[in-house]
């Protein structure tokens, strides 16, 4: 009784467990229907109406001529070829499983399907990563095709030769080498992908790479309109001024020419400005780099920045009608870099030429002094005389200075002083005869130090591209690319010989599908 009982509890067990099983089928069924249905739904039309006609052609190759050469079993012709044109669709979701539906086609008797065998193949094979899954798949297959022929065999009038040596045939031409040309394709799949990212990158950086240059001589045309148009042109404003006032006291008929003249300088003025504000337009959007060392030696102005170059400033302001004075202190900047003195210079002459146009006649002070490894120069000026109107500004001249000091390791303040007073200040590192830097004082933000002078880039990560790809020099991967493919694998004879070697692989395939083809419509 109890051993009966025990049997029939073990029963119950395994009915039980069957039906769990057979409930886990359905639903991974349910929710593998549901998957394919909203991939379907989600690809592209273009891609629906392509594998839509040739699902079409191929169950029209396997069906039509059957109304021509009338086979032993119709039903398993016609499930054959609708089969066949199934598997073209399913390698796109499940490539290896496509690969495997091919093996009972490989022992059935609608001929007329061995045009779309090798085709699923090839397409199957192709998205298969990485090689060895595809030919475990290609191996998985031929031998439940040997299998199905063993049946064959056993169960019908087929002889040895007809079931195993056919089989052989057919999986040599029909699934060994459409495997072969497959995986030759798709391993020259990501190095075509990589090489058309690659020419878009470099396409992209040569874009950029123009646009900044581009930027770059904007902003140094800009800044060097600015530096000696409009020191000149505030000059020739200050004394067509002198010179209006003179007239009117001297000369009253010349008074309406110097009041003209002065007018017409206020208004070139008014022009450069617009002409800068064009100029630098684009400058938020790409910042310039840093010149190279040897830049300034290549302007006309690197002489400048001495001792007596900025005693001449001092002397044209003053002779203008500014009261200003040079202090300067510590030895001559003529042996400074010459982008250091060409720095000192602009600084001297900014400061010169706002007094001019916003402090007419202020008294004012240039100061230059050597402190350590550093030199300070500044300008400062009292309040103007009288009550004379500024000039407008829009403060360009000193966001440029403060940008050309900042390149070169430097600090730069400007801002009003005193009662109506306004001073421009500015720490300049030293630089020896070679222009190698020398440690700044630690008294310099570090912001200016460390974060304002870019380092100077790696030049195997500079991106060139205009120079031509070759093994010794490769162009830097995008982010995106994949690491196992080096940049010598990524060459046009690669690309152009996979190609080549899976059409000469596919040959014989097509040559066999095209004498059994023969042979089946003359018999």
């Amino acid at each position: 009784m109890a051993a009966a009982t025990s049997g029939v509890v073990r029963a119950l067990h395994r009915i039980r467990r069957t039906a769990a099983r057979g409930a886990a089928l359905r639903t991974a069924a349910v929710r593998e229907a549901r998957a394919t249905l909203a991939a379907v739904r989600a690809a592209p039309r273009r891609t629906k109406r392509n594998e839509a006609a040739l699902c079409l052609a191929a169950l029209a190759a396997g069906l039509l001529p059957l109304l021509y050469v009338h086979p032993h079993w119709p039903v398993p012709a016609v499930a054959e070829a609708c089969w066949a044109a199934l598997l073209l669709p399913a390698r796109r979701r499940w490539p290896a499983g496509a690969v495997l539906g091919i093996a009972p086609l490989l022992n059935g008797g609608n001929m007329w399907t061995i045009a779309v065998m090798p085709l699923v193949v090839l397409l199957a094979t192709r998205r298969i990563n990485p090689p060895g899954r595809a030919w475990a798949a290609v191996l998985a297959t031929s031998v439940l095709a040997m299998a199905l022929a063993t049946l064959v065999f056993l169960f019908t009038s087929r002889g040895p030769f007809e079931s195993f040596g056919g089989t052989a045939l057919d999986s040599v031409l029909m699934l060994f080498l459409p495997a072969l040309s497959g995986t030759l394709l798709g391993q020259r799949r990501p190095l075509v992908r990589l090489l058309r990212e690659r020419n878009a990158y470099l396409e992209q950086t040569r874009v950029l790479t123009a646009a900044t240059a581009r930027m770059e001589e904007r902003a140094r045309i800009a800044g060097e309109m600015h530096d000696m148009l409009g020191h000149r042109l505030s000059l020739i404003s200050v004394h067509a001024g002198a010179l209006e006032l003179a007239a009117a006291r001297q000369a009253p008929p010349l008074a309406g020419q110097a009041e003209l003249l002065r007018t017409t300088a206020g208004t070139a003025m008014e022009e450069l400005r617009e002409i800068l504000d064009v100029l630098r337009r684009e400058e938020i959007a790409l910042a310039p780099s840093p010149p190279t060392p040897d830049e300034a030696e290549r302007e006309p102005e690197a002489v400048r920045g001495t001792r007596s170059d900025l005693t001449t400033l001092v002397s044209e302001s003053r002779r203008a009608g500014v009261p200003a004075e040079l202090v300067w202190t510590g030895p001559d900047s003529d042996v400074l870099n010459p982008r250091v003195r060409q720095a000192l210079h602009r600084v001297v002459r900014e400061g010169l030429t706002n007094v001019h146009k916003h402090a007419a006649g202020a008294p004012t002070r240039v100061e230059v002094a050597h402190a350590g490894h550093r030199v300070e120069v500044s300008v400062t000026n009292g309040e103007p005389p009288g009550t004379g109107r500024p000039m407008a500004g829009n403060r360009s001249g000193l966001a440029g200075l403060e940008e050309r000091i900042t390149l070169i390791g430097g600090s730069f303040t400007a801002g009003p002083v005193g009662r109506a007073g306004f001073r421009m200040a500015a720490g300049l590192p030293c630089h020896d005869g070679t222009g190698a830097a020398v440690t700044p004082v630690p008294a310099v933000p570090p912001a200016l130090t460390a974060s304002a002078v870019p380092a100077a880039p790696d030049p195997a990560s500079v991106p060139v591209a205009s120079a031509p790809y070759s093994p010794s020099y490769p162009p830097p991967y995008p982010p995106s690319d994949p690491p196992d493919l080096s940049a010598q694998a990524l060459t046009w004879p690669r690309l152009l010989g996979g190609g080549c070697a899976a059409i000469l692989v596919i040959l014989p395939t097509v040559a066999g599908i095209a004498v059994v083809l023969l042979a089946q419509v003359i018999r």
